[in-house]
């Protein structure tokens, strides 16, 4: 997984046959989004700022699942 330069986002991943991009954010919460093209994905990875991209072109634009955390025993 790629680890991003990024005061938000902290890793991204990309299956492109599912075209499911996962995205891991800097305060741990896990998303992926559903029929991305690679297109989009390669121009995060290119973005100068791939939080500003992100929300420009990703957040809101594609149906996504939010991964709840499960709780660590102690």
């Amino acid at each position: 997984m790629p680890v991003l330069d990024s005061a938000a986002i902290k890793v991204v991943d990309y299956d492109p046959i599912a075209r499911d991009l996962d995205v891991i954010f800097t305060t741990g919460r896990r998303y992926t989004y559903f029929d991305v093209p690679q297109s989009e994905y390669d121009a995060l990875m290119e973005a100068p700022s791939a939080g500003e991209y992100f929300n420009t072109h990703i957040r809101g634009e594609y149906e996504f699942r939010e991964h709840k955390q499960t709780p660590q025993r102690k």
